[in-house]
């Protein structure tokens, strides 16, 4: 219970608090909270009365207890009347004037500063103060003059550092999106408690809503549990593993519909900007994340300032404060939180300067599409190509890294289907599954990598394993998909159909049958002899299918030496990435480029 924390610090060296969290997180709601418990000039009995912190021993010690000041930031920066190179000073002079209104029988000398005003009311009362400071940064934010940025810190620590600030409050308690700006890598109030996205400490909680809370609202009111989870679940505070976007999943539940909620309350313009920064690993990284891996963050590395930008880890680590991006605090990674989240980077990537990356997009539909429709030799020269363009990001020796190719060269199919990173299933581990999410009428797909093993084996032991039948709520049917790499074959890919019901009969008619181990035996050497033939087949047939499509691109060339790469990529139905490898095979012996890249035109050099 956050009430029943703050009672324990009150009066404590712990007693200055700034609690920051992402925009619609519900600041404000406990700060007002706060402000109604504390407050003197009410009674507020039977707001708590019912509440699980009115059973706690410092509930009426401290109900109603204090004269609170309670300020929010956000109404001096949206009034267009303050003029914002002197809006530290509207601040301070609005407080100043409302204490002289509020104790008219106090001596309060109007020449004073903002602190010793307080100190001569708190002194002559004999009560000290209780402050909350709500979107304390918002100035910080709105501001961009690092002239009124230290000007305001400034009379924050006026407040707060002075010698008698003891004397004044029994607590402060401040809320914001950003927690307090460093200088010299060293907090500017730095006799506050700092509790933030990365590292809310024992407030984790409180941050947003928790499993249990989840489910006693989605059964509460019908609302599809898993669903909610895949949208609105994916925050890391701390040790809590799983924190629900409050904002998200009380407007899902109050509308009967799950939707982009938190994301639709600000435009995409502010996520966009800072993940087109031009810093070295910074689109790498959000390559990464959109495939939905984790990548690591050095936080640290920001000055709790949003017009101080200077790296790829500051970006990553604001856009966690801003809540699109969840932080493992023991891995020191962050990732995506959600689908909502995933959705917005989506956006933002097809309207910003992405090209590589809406490229990116373009293969991996078409590589679906071949998944789907079993095209074998078509998602095998997919992955080798996605392979290619991603090794400068991804080092690649082993299954767990070609499980990275695999997300990456698969982005598309998150719009329709719940990705599962090894799932555990059956007697084994599936290393990826697609999961269709509801309402979307298309069969899972099970993928099993192998590393220097043939495709063929995947399939079998995908079988084997009955790896679909880990996908317990699940009724039709299932695309099986090996897929192996080879340092001398490359990639070569194995697809099969089957039907979910037809596995668990067949697992259940395995598991009642003896097979002779003689038999057994002579069966596996057929396989393997088998396997090989396939796996060479294979490779046959991807290095025909790439020669075909290179000259498919030579002939029009050839026939048109002025024709662009886009006009390639719209004739040939391919994404410009493609195109452009098979335009680089093509200018190793039998074309070159005369002239600039948009006016130039193409020489046949073996005419």
């Amino acid at each position: 219970m956050l009430i029943k924390y703050v009672n324990g610090v009150l009066g404590t060296q712990r007693k200055f608090m700034c609690v920051t969290r992402a925009r619609r997180f519900g600041k404000s709601i406990a700060a007002k909270m706060l402000n109604a418990y504390y407050d003197e000039s009410v009674d507020s009995h039977a707001l708590f009365a019912d509440l699980s912190i009115a059973k706690d021993n410092s509930y009426e010690t401290n109900l109603n207890k204090y004269p609170v000041i309670y300020l929010d930031v956000n109404n001096f920066t949206t009034d267009l009347k303050i003029d914002k190179s002197r809006i530290v000073y509207a601040v301070n002079d609005a407080l100043s004037e409302e204490l002289r209104l509020q104790y008219p029988d106090v001596p309060i000398d109007p020449e004073d500063s903002l602190s010793g005003q307080l100190l001569t009311i708190a002194e002559h009362n004999g009560k000290q103060f209780f402050m909350i400071i709500d979107e304390w940064d918002a100035i910080c934010r709105e501001a961009n003059d690092a002239g009124i940025m230290r000007q305001y810190v400034d009379w924050l620590r006026s407040l707060f550092k002075t010698s008698f600030a003891d004397r004044i409050f029994a607590g402060v308690y401040m809320t914001g999106i950003l927690p307090i700006k460093q200088y010299n890598t060293q907090s500017a109030l730095n006799n506050f408690e700092e509790f933030s996205m990365i590292n809310p400490g024992p407030l984790a909680g409180y941050f947003g809503f928790t499993t249990d809370e989840v489910h006693a609202l989605c059964k509460k009111y019908d609302m599809d549990e898993a669903l909610i989870k895949q949208w609105y679940d994916g925050y890391q505070l701390g040790e809590v593993h799983d924190i629900y976007n409050p904002y998200a999943v009380m407007r899902a539940i109050q509308r009967r519909k799950i939707a982009s909620y938190w994301t639709a309350t600000t435009t995409y313009e502010d996520l966009k900007y800072y993940i087109s920064m031009n810093y070295e690993g910074l689109k790498d990284s959000v390559v990464e994340l959109l495939a939905g891996n984790e990548v690591r963050g050095d936080v640290g590395r920001f000055s709790n300032d949003i017009h101080e930008i200077t790296s790829r880890d500051a970006v990553l680590t604001l856009l966690i404060h801003l809540g699109y991006l969840s932080y493992n605090d023991v891995k020191e990674t962050v990732r995506i939180p959600n689908y909502e989240v995933q959705r917005e980077f989506e956006r933002t990537i097809q309207g910003g300067n992405w090209e590589n990356i809406i490229n990116i997009l373009k293969d991996s539909e078409a590589l679906l599409a071949d998944t789907l429709s079993g095209d074998e030799a078509a998602v095998a020269e997919a992955i080798e190509y996605a392979h290619q363009d991603n090794t400068s990001i991804l080092k690649y020796n082993d299954e767990n890294s070609l499980a990275s190719v695999l997300s990456l060269a698969y982005i598309f199919a998150r719009k329709d289907y719940l990705f599962v990173r090894e799932m555990p299933a059956g007697k084994g581990f599936a290393d990826i599954v697609l999961v269709p999410r509801r309402n979307v009428d298309k069969p899972a797909i099970v993928l099993e990598l192998k590393y220097n093993r043939s495709a063929e084996t995947a399939i079998s032991q995908i079988k084997s394993r009955q790896y679909p039948d880990a996908l317990c709520d699940y009724v039709g049917e299932v695309v099986l998909v090996g897929i192996s790499y080879d340092k001398a074959k490359g990639h070569t890919c194995k697809i099969d159909r089957i039907s979910i019901e037809s596995v668990r009969e067949n697992g259940q008619r395995n598991r009642s049958e003896k097979i002779g181990q003689r038999n057994r035996s002579e069966k596996i050497g057929q396989r393997k002899s088998v396997r090989e033939n396939r796996s060479e087949k294979s490779v046959r047939e991807i290095g025909q299918r790439v020669s075909k499509r290179i000259e498919e691109v030579y002939m029009l060339i050839k026939g048109n030496p002025s024709i662009t790469r886009e006009e390639l990529s719209q004739t040939l139905h391919m994404a410009p990435s493609s195109i452009q490898r098979y335009i680089n095979e093509l200018k190793k012996s039998r074309i070159r480029r005369v002239g600039s890249d948009t006016k130039g035109t193409w020489e046949i050099l073996d005419a």
